[in-house]
């Protein structure tokens, strides 16, 4: 997955002036897991919330 120049400028400008490298990396894990969430949605790869319910009381009643 590809993160643009201009989001990574962003997330940059956005820490603060002293940060340590796992925090970073949070930072950006979080920004591809939203990136892909985002295109998911642009391709229609989601449930809707009844068939997100159903399929979640079947995995717990079980």
């Amino acid at each position: 997955m590809n993160i643009s120049k201009s989001k990574l400028e962003v997330l940059i400008k956005e820490l603060p002036d002293n940060v340590d490298v796992e925090e970073v990396m949070y930072r950006l894990y979080l920004l591809q897991k939203i990136e892909a969430g985002e295109m998911a949605i642009q391709e229609g790869k989601t449930l809707s919330h009844e068939d997100a319910l159903e399929r979640l009381s079947k995995k717990w009643q079980k």
